[in-house]
């Protein structure tokens, strides 16, 4: 019997510990008040490009790299449809970088400048367009 219980006992742990680290990943990849969000947008125009493939799996990474502990987190938006359906999509593109200081992230990139802005042509031929912005509240639908 002692057994038994020492095994459900074991098990119940595992699963708090488990619920527990799920809930921890969950909130880590949410936006807070006080920190910033740098919007990279990428204007639609007649014939302009964008290459979501590299985007997503090359020059995103790399930036994500030169911000480090800094990065929060970041989200990538394909632009699928303008307010109507008869119009373009406005914008191409959205990459967000969530940061802490937007200090640090200025200078990252200043660092990095010649990199980040070289990499352009292989994903694209739009000059985009920077938004960064300071999250002033953050709050769900459920919040009164």
């Amino acid at each position: 019997m002692t057994t038994k219980t020492n095994f459900i006992a074991l098990i119940l742990a595992f699963m708090s510990l488990v619920s527990c680290k799920t809930s921890q990943l969950k909130n880590s990849f949410a936006p807070e008040t006080g920190m910033f969000k740098v919007e990279v947008l990428y204007p639609n125009g007649d014939g302009k490009t964008f290459n979501m493939d590299y985007y997503e799996n090359k020059h995103m990474p790399m930036v994500a790299g030169f911000l480090g502990k800094n990065l929060k987190f970041y989200e990538i938006d394909k632009g699928i449809a303008g307010r109507t359906p008869n119009d373009k999509v406005p914008y191409l593109a959205v990459g967000y970088f969530y940061v802490k200081d937007v200090a640090e992230y200025n200078k990252a990139i200043g660092q990095n400048r010649e990199a980040v802005v070289s990499d352009f042509k292989n994903y694209t031929n739009i000059q985009p367009v920077i938004l960064i912005s300071e999250i002033k509240q953050v709050r769900s639908p459920e919040t009164k």
